[in-house]
């Protein structure tokens, strides 16, 4: 029986943080294991807003390290760079053709960002759902591991494939695109800023104490996490609705630490937080050692990484160019001889 086939991706925008690794990274380790797994740098999303060219290739190839380095196989996994493979492009344009605008004007996650960016604001940003969705329709993806704060852009890509493109161009016994589902990783599925207790560590956040990067020093790790968000009561402890930031960074040192939240929870019940953010920088920089060692090996050998980026973007080109071929015939487009 062929093994479900998953694909997800990062965009190279600045470091990686723990939120990356523990809501996604780490999860894809756990799933190569079982699945057919396809790992992008998902760089043409991050032009959709204005980037420093040559910080965004190093960028680039440092994200495809960091997924090697936190344990992605490239000799199971196919790892590569979105832009690599133009039939991302492609496919997204003969996908704008055919969904209809006021789908497009019901994302949440654009009217969010347009707010931020005023007049600055792009057509690419707002077409960045149709992108994604064209992402994940080209490998005939089963499952995509998402967020709460992503299922809507993997709805659009559902309805796409079923409503535009299958009920149109296909039929049921034959349907000319897979139609994916969501793919919820539960533990350690959204980590939340250090600053605030409510809102997703993201690298967008123009404060660097709001997250830890992977790559992040021990001093600055610790430095960071002195500096998190706390508040005036003494212990912490889960699910009080008035306490986020006590929730955030036990969930945090229970992922890190292996430990169950019923076990922090009883042996971080009475600590003071000066304690307990000692112990949580301490965890964390016992966690990030490895992949960081790892990390300054797989950089320095440039030839290397390449090479696994490329042969990662041939086996996915080959899927794509399939799925691609096979769209295009039925939208009639007149083939090359």
């Amino acid at each position: 029986m062929a093994l479900k086939r998953v694909l997800s991706g990062v965009q190279p925008t600045g470091s990686l943080h723990l939120g990356n690794w523990l809501g996604a990274i780490r999860n894809w380790v756990e799933l190569q294991k079982t699945h057919e797994t396809y790992f992008c740098v998902v760089d043409l999303h991050a032009i959709t807003v204005s980037q420093d060219p040559q910080l965004l290739a190093k960028n680039t190839l440092s994200t495809a390290a960091l997924y090697i380095a936190c344990g992605i196989n490239p000799d199971i996994s196919s790892i590569f760079v979105q832009s690599h493979i133009s039939a991302h492009s492609e496919l997204c344009w003969l996908l704008n053709c055919i969904t209809p605008l006021n789908w497009m004007e019901r994302m949440i996650q654009f009217k969010e960002k347009a707010i931020k960016q005023g007049d600055n604001v792009s057509i690419g940003l707002f077409n960045y759902p149709v992108l994604m969705a064209a992402d994940i329709l080209l490998y005939d993806t089963d499952l995509v591991p998402v967020g709460e704060d992503q299922k809507q852009h993997l709805e659009l890509a559902r309805n796409i494939a079923q409503q535009r493109v299958n009920s149109k161009y296909g039929t049921n016994e034959k349907p000319l695109l897979k139609v994916p589902e969501p793919l919820i990783m539960k533990q350690g599925a959204k980590i939340m800023s250090l600053v605030d207790g409510q809102n997703k560590m993201s690298k967008s956040d123009p404060s660097d104490f709001s997250r830890i990067g992977l790559l992040d020093s021990p001093e600055l790790i610790t430095k960071k996490i002195k500096k998190a968000k706390s508040d005036s009561y003494s212990g912490l402890e889960f699910n009080n609705p008035e306490r986020p930031e006590s929730d955030n960074l036990l969930g945090l040192y229970s992922i890190i630490s292996g430990q169950s939240r019923d076990s922090v929870a009883k042996e971080c019940n009475d600590i003071s937080w000066g304690k307990f953010k000692l112990m949580l920088a301490d965890a964390t920089v016992n966690s990030l050692e490895p992949i960081q060692a790892k990390y300054q090996e797989i950089i320095k050998d440039d030839a290397c990484l390449r090479q696994w980026i490329n042969i990662g973007k041939e086996k996915a080109e080959e899927q794509a160019q399939t799925t691609l071929r096979r769209l295009k015939k039925a939208l009639g487009m007149l083939p090359p001889q």
